[in-house]
């Protein structure tokens, strides 16, 4: 007698998923004068190697992968990609505000530009590993913002990369809590 075979499904339930971040309002996005310089740099933020898409692809390939069998971490690393995008939402403004193009392409200082590659992922094989990776892609998208800000001489921009950090930091707590429960 031949064995009938269920059709395998994923049962955790990602409806009603809302991004996670902290607790407090945005700055207005505005600049003080258009400056392609500004809207460069924030371009790598945008899209270079350590950026939101990169982030956003990073936790999605990780939700993706431990939805069946750790559907509470899945959804807590859905709700960490969601506030990324709205990074990238808020990046993608400020570039277009500061006379910038949002094109998926980094301009880096030197001239060169570098378009987005799914090769800048860190894509580990355990959880521990891939919540590892997600915690030094967060501290390193701090330090990067951190470094922006000081050479952006425009406080409505470094507001918003100030609040931004605020979402960073709050996702390096969660993570951290995630890998000692792991």
């Amino acid at each position: 007698m031949e064995e009938k075979k269920c059709p395998l499904t994923n049962t955790c339930n990602f409806s009603g998923g809302r991004p996670i971040m902290a607790d407090l309002p945005y700055p207005p996005l505005q600049v003080k004068e258009r400056n392609r310089a500004y809207a460069d740099l924030l371009s790598v933020d945008y899209c270079g190697s350590v950026s939101e898409m990169s982030a956003i692809t990073q936790y999605i390939n990780n939700e993706n992968r431990l939805s069946i069998e750790m559907c509470g971490t899945a959804k807590t690393l859905l709700g960490i990609a969601m506030a990324e995008m709205i990074h990238l939402q808020k990046l993608g403004e400020l570039i277009c505000l500061l006379g910038g193009q949002v094109d998926f392409t980094a301009k880096m200082r030197n001239g060169r530009r570098r378009m987005w590659t799914p090769e800048y992922l860190n894509i580990p094989g355990n959880v521990q590993k891939m919540l590892m990776a997600d915690i030094e892609a967060e501290r390193a998208a701090i330090s990067q913002y951190e470094a922006h800000m000081r050479v952006i001489e425009d406080c409505h921009v470094n507001a918003v990369l100030a609040r931004i950090i605020q979402d960073e930091e709050y996702h390096i707590m969660l993570l951290n809590i995630m890998r000692g429960n792991c």
